[in-house]
């Protein structure tokens, strides 16, 4: 009877995680479409590929690895959205070698910049820098998106931290290449002539600090966009452009040609063997992981899915059990990786701990397990299924607030790679201990069943209803049980949609939603992007033991 329960949940389990893929699926396919087919016609018509087309064509056979698809989902409706920000953005392999890919896609306001537009490309980078890769730019936007200038121009992290960045990267010897394929206008200039090297579409690209028009309003000088800015202009009179392309095809050729002459980018950085498959199929990750985020589930089960077989080391295995801690390996990579562990257990003492909560003892393991990899440049991979950090009388008597923090520390100074995925729950300061998107992990993704927030949708309803209701009955309005339950469903609905994968991936609190079957896949491909970079010294500062 037991095993055909277990068989029961593990396929309820499996239909969950298949109905929420096919979901994810049918997104992407719709965002792939840009800003719709009349525009992709439109293009073609006006002999130019499409953003994706360009990527297909430049980079090696299924190579590319999308990352920030979800960018700008569900936001600026009343623009008429902006599907992946307007611009697509990846890893990928030219002629072998990890680089990282920007493309800006025309069809979405004729490429123009909106504030996640300007965020996505700094997030691109970002990638670059961190990981020592280069980066390819594919130019044909019109510019920032006037209507919003305000949100995307004059601050820290806004459209002119990207200029400063070329600047960084060429001081750091990062190759930088961008092709002209359609407008680049006003700031948006710089971009492609702050990088090392620049090609130019003849007839289709055109560069210069303001467009026809403007010239006209500002000097009254009548002048066609050719003549300004054009290819020929841009390469053989102003010198601005580097190579003159006769279409998008023979751009994109110049660049493969370009990277293929480059030389070594430095050796690799981290351990790597011949991979051995997992010990379990990666089908069944669907199986295994709960449809409810509040079940209990052995992450070790998980774990046989993702790691190489046979190649787990547990590090304290007996100790600080609702954290896993372990030496692994993962497609040949060697890394440690750290995951919340769901099952319900007994410490030492006996007492009893929950799963997915972060007590001292588990805190403890892992900040000792982060230090430890640190000193033998092993990468951390980190699986969030986190409700955050035990709370009461026993655990503030007992220090947690101290052990916390020790984890945060060795987190916030790690200097190998690190690389989360959350797959269920990442809520308060346990997102935080688990390297969420404020403690630099090179590469972030979510599950479909992700849910990143302060505390989970339940909790939260309950506290902001009674907030809600008390303010409403101070103003003397009489609530029956009936309302109370209708702004309490409100408020839940609110924040759950909040907290979703897809909330989250569209402010590119992640890089990307996966599917679970394809984690092991992407942390490899991660860590490849990461392999090149030099690991600096790791030190901790002050640290409360």
């Amino acid at each position: 009877m037991a095993t055909k329960n277990i068989n029961l949940e593990f396929s309820k389990n499996e239909d969950a995680m298949k109905l929420a893929v096919s979901k994810l699926n049918h997104r992407l396919v719709k965002i792939a479409l840009g800003g719709g087919q009349k525009r992709l016609d439109k293009l073609k018509a006006q002999g130019k590929m499409s953003a994706r087309e360009r990527i297909d064509y430049l980079v090696d056979d299924d190579s590319f690895l999308e990352l920030g698809a979800f960018a700008a989902h569900n936001m600026y409706q009343d623009q008429g959205g902006a599907p992946a920000a307007g611009v697509v953005v990846g890893l990928a392999r030219i002629h072998g070698r990890d680089c990282v890919i920007v493309a800006n896609d025309a069809t979405v306001k004729a490429g123009a910049w909106f504030p996640m537009t300007g965020k996505k490309n700094l997030r691109a980078q970002e990638i670059a820098m961190e990981n020592h890769l280069p980066i390819i730019y594919l130019v044909d936007s019109a510019g920032v998106y006037l209507p919003m200038q305000d949100e995307i121009f004059p601050d820290k992290e806004h459209f002119g931290r990207i200029f400063r960045n070329n600047a960084v990267m060429s001081s750091k010897g990062i190759p930088q290449i961008a092709a002209i394929m359609g407008s680049c206008v006003a700031g948006g200039a710089y971009l492609p002539i702050m990088s090392d090297e620049s090609i130019i579409v003849d007839g289709t690209g055109s560069i210069f600090l303001a467009g026809p028009y403007l010239v006209k309003a500002a000097i009254g000088e009548e002048v066609d966009k050719e003549t300004l800015g054009g290819a020929s202009t841009q390469t053989e009179i102003s010198g601005v452009c580097d190579y003159k392309a006769a279409n998008d095809q023979d751009a994109l050729d110049k660049i493969k040609d370009i990277i293929s002459k480059m030389g070594p980018l430095g050796n690799i950085q981290i351990d790597k063997q011949e991979a051995v498959d997992p010990e379990r199929p990666a089908d069944d990750l669907l199986g295994l992981f709960p449809s409810a985020g509040n079940k209990p589930y052995d992450t070790m089960e998980l774990l046989k899915c993702i790691a190489d077989k046979g190649s787990m080391t547990l590090y304290k295995a007996d100790y600080g059990k609702t954290i896993v801690t372990a030496y692994a390996r993962i497609d040949g990579w060697s890394v440690g990786i750290v995951a919340n562990n769901r099952l319900v257990s007994k410490n030492a003492k006996g007492e009893m701990q929950f799963g997915g909560v972060i007590y001292s003892d588990s805190a403890d393991k892992a900040s000792r397990f982060i230090m430890n990899c640190n000193q033998k440049k092993i990468p951390l991979i980190f699986l969030h299924d986190v409700t955050g950090f035990m709370v009461g009388k026993r655990s503030e008597h007992g220090g947690i607030i101290k052990d916390g923090a020790k984890m945060v520390n060795a987190v916030s100074n790690s200097t190998v790679p690190k690389i989360s995925v959350v797959l269920g729950n990442s809520y308060g300061a346990g997102n935080y201990a688990m390297c969420g998107k404020a403690y630099d992990p090179r590469f972030i993704v979510a599950w479909p069943t992700a849910k990143i927030a302060v505390m989970g949708g339940e909790q939260a309803a309950k506290v902001m209803t009674q907030i809600e209701i008390s303010a409403r009955k101070r103003k003397g309005e009489e609530l029956d049980a009936n309302i109370e339950k209708e702004i309490f469903k409100k408020i839940k609905s609110k924040y759950d949609d909040e907290t979703s994968a897809y909330y989250a991936a569209s402010r590119l609190w992640v890089d990307s939603i996966i599917d679970p079957r394809e984690t092991r896949e992407f942390i490899s491909r991660a860590l490849s992007a990461c392999s090149k970079a030099p690991i600096e010294k790791f030190n901790l500062g002050v640290i409360q033991t």
